[in-house]
Protein backbone atom coordinates (compact mmCIF):
# COMPACT_ATOMS: atom_id res chain seq x y z
CA UNK A 1 0.00 0.00 0.00
CA UNK A 2 1.57 3.55 -0.82
CA UNK A 3 1.74 6.13 1.90
CA UNK A 4 -0.89 9.09 1.57
CA UNK A 5 1.92 11.57 1.64
CA UNK A 6 5.67 11.17 0.60
CA UNK A 7 8.12 10.26 3.34
CA UNK A 8 10.34 12.94 5.51
CA UNK A 9 12.40 13.72 8.26
CA UNK A 10 12.04 16.54 10.42
CA UNK A 11 14.27 18.28 12.52
CA UNK A 12 12.64 18.94 16.35
CA UNK A 13 13.07 22.56 17.15
CA UNK A 14 14.97 21.82 20.50
CA UNK A 15 14.99 25.31 22.58
CA UNK A 16 18.63 26.42 23.66
CA UNK A 17 19.58 23.78 21.64
CA UNK A 18 19.35 23.32 18.00
CA UNK A 19 19.72 26.67 17.01
CA UNK A 20 20.72 27.93 13.37
CA UNK A 21 23.89 26.45 13.47
CA UNK A 22 23.26 22.60 14.40
CA UNK A 23 20.61 23.41 11.78
CA UNK A 24 23.10 23.85 8.95
CA UNK A 25 26.13 21.22 10.37
CA UNK A 26 22.96 18.66 10.31
CA UNK A 27 21.82 19.40 6.94
CA UNK A 28 24.96 19.60 5.35
CA UNK A 29 25.17 15.79 6.62
CA UNK A 30 21.66 14.62 5.23
CA UNK A 31 19.24 12.66 6.20
CA UNK A 32 16.95 15.47 7.01
CA UNK A 33 13.89 17.23 4.44
CA UNK A 34 12.92 19.86 7.15
CA UNK A 35 13.91 22.06 9.77
CA UNK A 36 11.88 24.16 12.23
CA UNK A 37 13.39 27.20 14.52
CA UNK A 38 13.97 27.65 18.13
CA UNK A 39 9.99 29.30 19.09
CA UNK A 40 10.10 33.27 19.23
CA UNK A 41 7.65 33.80 22.12
CA UNK A 42 4.83 36.10 20.95
CA UNK A 43 3.14 38.43 23.79
CA UNK A 44 2.80 41.95 23.79
CA UNK A 45 3.57 42.98 19.75
CA UNK A 46 4.19 42.47 16.64
CA UNK A 47 8.12 41.74 16.80
CA UNK A 48 10.70 43.85 14.87
CA UNK A 49 12.34 42.12 11.45
CA UNK A 50 15.79 41.60 13.56
CA UNK A 51 13.71 38.82 16.12
CA UNK A 52 12.33 36.97 13.08
CA UNK A 53 15.97 37.16 11.44
CA UNK A 54 18.15 36.36 14.46
CA UNK A 55 16.17 33.53 15.17
CA UNK A 56 15.77 32.30 11.27
CA UNK A 57 18.98 33.86 9.29
CA UNK A 58 17.74 31.70 6.97
CA UNK A 59 15.34 34.52 6.37
CA UNK A 60 18.36 36.92 5.09
CA UNK A 61 18.05 38.12 2.09
CA UNK A 62 21.13 37.07 -0.03
CA UNK A 63 21.85 40.48 -1.22
CA UNK A 64 22.25 41.52 2.72
CA UNK A 65 24.52 38.43 3.90
CA UNK A 66 28.10 39.29 5.09
CA UNK A 67 31.26 38.05 3.54
CA UNK A 68 32.03 35.16 5.55
CA UNK A 69 28.76 34.36 6.97
CA UNK A 70 27.10 31.85 4.41
CA UNK A 71 27.55 29.54 6.88
CA UNK A 72 24.72 29.76 9.57
CA UNK A 73 22.37 30.11 5.92
CA UNK A 74 20.12 27.76 5.31
CA UNK A 75 17.07 27.71 2.83
CA UNK A 76 13.65 29.12 3.66
CA UNK A 77 12.27 26.57 2.24
CA UNK A 78 13.02 23.97 4.34
CA UNK A 79 13.15 25.89 7.63
CA UNK A 80 9.87 26.58 9.10
CA UNK A 81 9.69 29.92 11.80
CA UNK A 82 8.00 28.56 14.84
CA UNK A 83 5.69 30.95 16.69
CA UNK A 84 4.74 30.63 20.60
CA UNK A 85 1.94 32.04 22.54
CA UNK A 86 -1.88 32.03 23.17
CA UNK A 87 -3.31 35.61 21.61
CA UNK A 88 -4.67 34.52 18.32
CA UNK A 89 -5.08 38.05 16.77
CA UNK A 90 -1.08 38.63 18.25
CA UNK A 91 0.47 35.66 16.77
CA UNK A 92 -1.32 36.07 13.87
CA UNK A 93 -0.04 39.12 12.90
CA UNK A 94 3.88 38.34 13.66
CA UNK A 95 3.01 34.80 11.25
CA UNK A 96 1.81 38.10 8.85
CA UNK A 97 5.12 39.49 9.33
CA UNK A 98 7.50 36.87 9.14
CA UNK A 99 6.00 35.71 5.75
CA UNK A 100 6.63 38.93 4.80
CA UNK A 101 10.23 38.21 5.54
CA UNK A 102 10.03 35.41 3.50
CA UNK A 103 8.93 32.57 5.53
CA UNK A 104 7.59 29.88 3.35
CA UNK A 105 6.28 28.08 6.65
CA UNK A 106 4.90 29.04 9.81
CA UNK A 107 4.99 26.40 13.12
CA UNK A 108 2.67 26.96 15.73
CA UNK A 109 4.12 25.60 18.85
CA UNK A 110 1.54 23.54 21.29
CA UNK A 111 3.82 21.11 22.99
CA UNK A 112 6.75 22.65 25.05
CA UNK A 113 6.80 21.39 28.36
CA UNK A 114 8.91 23.87 29.55
CA UNK A 115 7.46 25.59 33.20
CA UNK A 116 8.46 28.51 32.34
CA UNK A 117 6.33 28.44 29.17
CA UNK A 118 3.56 26.69 30.62
CA UNK A 119 3.04 29.48 33.54
CA UNK A 120 2.94 31.78 30.61
CA UNK A 121 0.04 29.94 29.04
CA UNK A 122 1.96 28.89 26.04
CA UNK A 123 3.04 25.72 24.61
CA UNK A 124 1.51 22.69 26.01
CA UNK A 125 -0.56 24.22 28.71
CA UNK A 126 -2.95 25.24 25.77
CA UNK A 127 -3.93 21.76 24.94
CA UNK A 128 -6.29 22.17 27.96
CA UNK A 129 -8.10 24.44 25.71
CA UNK A 130 -9.25 22.98 21.98
CA UNK A 131 -11.14 26.37 21.38
CA UNK A 132 -8.24 28.16 21.50
CA UNK A 133 -6.17 25.84 19.90
CA UNK A 134 -8.42 26.52 16.71
CA UNK A 135 -8.90 30.18 17.01
CA UNK A 136 -4.61 30.31 16.87
CA UNK A 137 -4.85 28.11 13.64
CA UNK A 138 -7.49 30.00 11.47
CA UNK A 139 -6.00 33.31 12.52
CA UNK A 140 -3.23 32.70 11.26
CA UNK A 141 -4.27 30.72 8.09
CA UNK A 142 -6.29 33.72 7.37
CA UNK A 143 -3.63 36.10 7.97
CA UNK A 144 -1.00 34.57 5.97
CA UNK A 145 -0.72 33.69 2.03
CA UNK A 146 -2.72 30.85 1.03
CA UNK A 147 1.15 29.43 0.09
CA UNK A 148 2.34 29.66 3.22
CA UNK A 149 2.15 26.70 4.95
CA UNK A 150 0.73 26.83 8.91
CA UNK A 151 1.73 23.86 11.23
CA UNK A 152 1.75 22.61 14.50
CA UNK A 153 2.95 20.88 16.78
CA UNK A 154 1.41 19.09 19.96
CA UNK A 155 1.69 16.61 22.58
CA UNK A 156 -1.37 13.96 23.43
CA UNK A 157 -2.57 16.55 26.39
CA UNK A 158 -1.30 18.40 29.34
CA UNK A 159 -1.76 16.18 32.77
CA UNK A 160 -3.36 13.79 30.80
CA UNK A 161 -4.03 12.13 27.33
CA UNK A 162 -7.22 12.60 27.35
CA UNK A 163 -7.50 15.47 24.51
CA UNK A 164 -5.44 14.48 21.73
CA UNK A 165 -8.12 13.98 19.42
CA UNK A 166 -10.35 16.40 19.97
CA UNK A 167 -6.95 18.95 19.67
CA UNK A 168 -5.73 17.43 16.92
CA UNK A 169 -9.56 17.11 15.26
CA UNK A 170 -9.64 20.80 15.90
CA UNK A 171 -6.04 22.14 14.53
CA UNK A 172 -7.38 20.28 10.64
CA UNK A 173 -10.57 21.76 11.01
CA UNK A 174 -8.73 25.47 11.61
CA UNK A 175 -6.72 25.23 8.43
CA UNK A 176 -3.98 23.54 9.47
CA UNK A 177 -1.21 22.04 6.36
CA UNK A 178 0.01 19.37 8.93
CA UNK A 179 0.57 18.20 12.52
CA UNK A 180 3.59 16.87 14.48
CA UNK A 181 2.40 14.85 17.28
CA UNK A 182 4.85 14.18 20.09
CA UNK A 183 3.26 10.84 21.65
CA UNK A 184 3.27 11.94 25.06
CA UNK A 185 1.31 14.04 27.40
CA UNK A 186 3.03 17.12 29.03
CA UNK A 187 3.10 15.17 32.24
CA UNK A 188 4.86 12.17 30.85
CA UNK A 189 8.10 14.59 30.10
CA UNK A 190 10.68 12.69 27.93
CA UNK A 191 10.28 9.50 30.13
CA UNK A 192 9.79 6.08 27.65
CA UNK A 193 7.81 5.11 26.33
CA UNK A 194 5.78 7.02 23.67
CA UNK A 195 2.63 6.45 23.24
CA UNK A 196 2.94 5.83 19.45
CA UNK A 197 -0.77 4.09 19.21
CA UNK A 198 -2.36 7.34 19.76
CA UNK A 199 -1.26 9.15 16.92
CA UNK A 200 -2.63 6.49 14.66
CA UNK A 201 -5.95 7.37 15.77
CA UNK A 202 -5.44 10.76 15.04
CA UNK A 203 -3.54 10.24 11.62
CA UNK A 204 -6.87 7.93 10.74
CA UNK A 205 -9.03 10.87 11.17
CA UNK A 206 -6.98 13.77 9.50
CA UNK A 207 -6.73 14.62 5.74
CA UNK A 208 -3.76 16.30 6.08
CA UNK A 209 -0.45 15.08 7.11
CA UNK A 210 0.40 13.55 10.85
CA UNK A 211 3.85 13.38 11.51
CA UNK A 212 4.68 11.16 14.46
CA UNK A 213 7.89 12.66 17.07
CA UNK A 214 8.79 10.76 20.10
CA UNK A 215 11.44 8.26 21.38
CA UNK A 216 13.24 7.37 17.93
CA UNK A 217 16.52 6.66 18.98
CA UNK A 218 17.70 3.88 16.01
CA UNK A 219 16.50 2.21 12.62
CA UNK A 220 14.75 -0.09 14.80
CA UNK A 221 12.42 2.44 16.39
CA UNK A 222 11.23 3.98 13.14
CA UNK A 223 9.97 0.76 12.02
CA UNK A 224 8.44 0.27 15.39
CA UNK A 225 6.56 4.18 15.22
CA UNK A 226 5.84 3.31 11.80
CA UNK A 227 3.91 0.31 12.72
CA UNK A 228 2.18 1.58 15.64
CA UNK A 229 1.26 5.43 14.60
CA UNK A 230 0.34 4.30 10.92
CA UNK A 231 3.24 7.74 10.03
CA UNK A 232 6.03 7.19 7.64
CA UNK A 233 7.25 10.71 8.49
CA UNK A 234 8.64 11.25 11.52
CA UNK A 235 9.96 14.46 13.47
CA UNK A 236 14.12 13.68 15.32
CA UNK A 237 15.48 15.88 18.02
CA UNK A 238 17.61 13.76 20.62
CA UNK A 239 17.77 10.57 18.63
CA UNK A 240 19.67 12.59 16.03
CA UNK A 241 21.68 14.81 18.07
CA UNK A 242 22.63 10.89 19.78
CA UNK A 243 23.60 9.92 15.83
CA UNK A 244 23.63 12.94 13.60
CA UNK A 245 23.72 10.29 10.76
CA UNK A 246 20.16 8.38 12.19
CA UNK A 247 18.59 9.84 9.39
CA UNK A 248 20.57 8.55 6.67
CA UNK A 249 20.59 5.28 8.19
CA UNK A 250 16.45 5.38 8.37
CA UNK A 251 16.33 6.79 4.41
CA UNK A 252 18.69 3.97 3.85
CA UNK A 253 16.45 0.92 5.24
CA UNK A 254 13.32 2.76 3.33
CA UNK A 255 15.62 1.99 -0.12
CA UNK A 256 16.41 -1.51 1.31
CA UNK A 257 20.12 -0.80 1.67
CA UNK A 258 22.79 -1.56 4.36
CA UNK A 259 23.89 1.63 6.23
CA UNK A 260 27.57 1.67 8.35
CA UNK A 261 27.20 4.27 11.03
CA UNK A 262 29.39 7.37 11.37
CA UNK A 263 33.01 6.61 13.59
CA UNK A 264 33.86 8.28 16.51
CA UNK A 265 37.03 10.42 14.79
CA UNK A 266 34.13 11.40 11.75
CA UNK A 267 31.67 12.67 14.78
CA UNK A 268 34.57 14.72 16.04
CA UNK A 269 34.98 15.67 12.84
CA UNK A 270 31.32 17.16 13.18
CA UNK A 271 31.84 18.65 16.89
CA UNK A 272 34.86 20.94 15.82
CA UNK A 273 32.96 22.10 12.74
CA UNK A 274 30.19 23.02 15.34
CA UNK A 275 32.71 24.56 16.98
CA UNK A 276 34.89 26.72 14.95
CA UNK A 277 31.21 28.00 13.60
CA UNK A 278 30.02 29.30 16.72
CA UNK A 279 32.98 30.82 18.10
CA UNK A 280 32.46 34.34 17.14
CA UNK A 281 29.29 33.79 18.50
CA UNK A 282 30.08 33.53 22.22
CA UNK A 283 31.95 34.86 24.73
CA UNK A 284 35.21 34.02 26.70
CA UNK A 285 33.29 33.04 29.29
CA UNK A 286 30.86 30.49 27.71
CA UNK A 287 33.39 29.18 25.02
CA UNK A 288 32.46 25.76 24.24
CA UNK A 289 28.72 25.47 25.95
CA UNK A 290 27.71 23.92 22.82
CA UNK A 291 30.39 21.16 22.48
CA UNK A 292 29.74 20.25 26.10
CA UNK A 293 26.15 20.35 25.61
CA UNK A 294 25.79 18.20 22.32
CA UNK A 295 28.16 15.78 24.03
CA UNK A 296 26.00 14.99 26.34
CA UNK A 297 23.33 13.71 23.86
CA UNK A 298 26.68 12.18 21.96
CA UNK A 299 27.42 9.77 25.26
CA UNK A 300 24.10 7.81 24.53
CA UNK A 301 26.13 6.07 21.44
CA UNK A 302 29.38 7.02 21.48
CA UNK A 303 31.31 6.21 25.20
CA UNK A 304 34.19 8.41 23.73
CA UNK A 305 31.91 11.52 24.43
CA UNK A 306 32.32 11.10 27.66
CA UNK A 307 36.02 10.87 28.21
CA UNK A 308 36.08 14.06 25.79
CA UNK A 309 33.60 15.80 28.22
CA UNK A 310 35.67 15.03 31.25
CA UNK A 311 38.87 16.22 29.45
CA UNK A 312 36.79 20.28 28.24
CA UNK A 313 34.98 20.48 30.51
CA UNK A 314 35.86 23.48 33.10
CA UNK A 315 38.17 24.77 30.18
CA UNK A 316 36.71 27.93 28.25
CA UNK A 317 39.89 27.99 26.06
CA UNK A 318 38.94 28.16 22.51
CA UNK A 319 42.23 26.84 21.68
CA UNK A 320 42.63 23.91 24.09
CA UNK A 321 39.30 22.93 23.30
CA UNK A 322 39.85 22.68 19.83
CA UNK A 323 42.66 20.50 19.95
CA UNK A 324 41.15 18.27 22.16
CA UNK A 325 38.87 17.83 19.65
CA UNK A 326 41.62 17.43 16.85
CA UNK A 327 43.37 15.00 18.88
CA UNK A 328 39.64 12.86 18.62
CA UNK A 329 38.93 13.20 14.63
CA UNK A 330 42.61 10.64 14.25
CA UNK A 331 41.70 7.08 14.15
CA UNK A 332 42.81 5.66 16.96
Amino acid sequence: MQPKYPMQIYLAPMEGVIDHHMRYLLNQLGGIDLCVTEFIRVSKTVLPSHIFLSACPELTPLTERQSGEESKYGSTNTTRVQLLGSDPELIALNAQKAAELGATAIDLNFGCPAKTVNRSYGGARLLDNTRLLHDIVKATRECVPSTTLVTAKIRLGYEDRGSYLHNAMAIAEAGADELVVHARSKADGYKPPAYWGYINEIQQQLDIPVIANGEIWTVDDYIACCEQSGCDSIMLGRGLLSRPDLGLAIKAHQRGEDYQYMDWPQIAELALKLLRLTQVYYPPKHMGNRIKQWLFYLMRSYPQAGTLFENIKRSRDFEFIEEALISQTKTQ
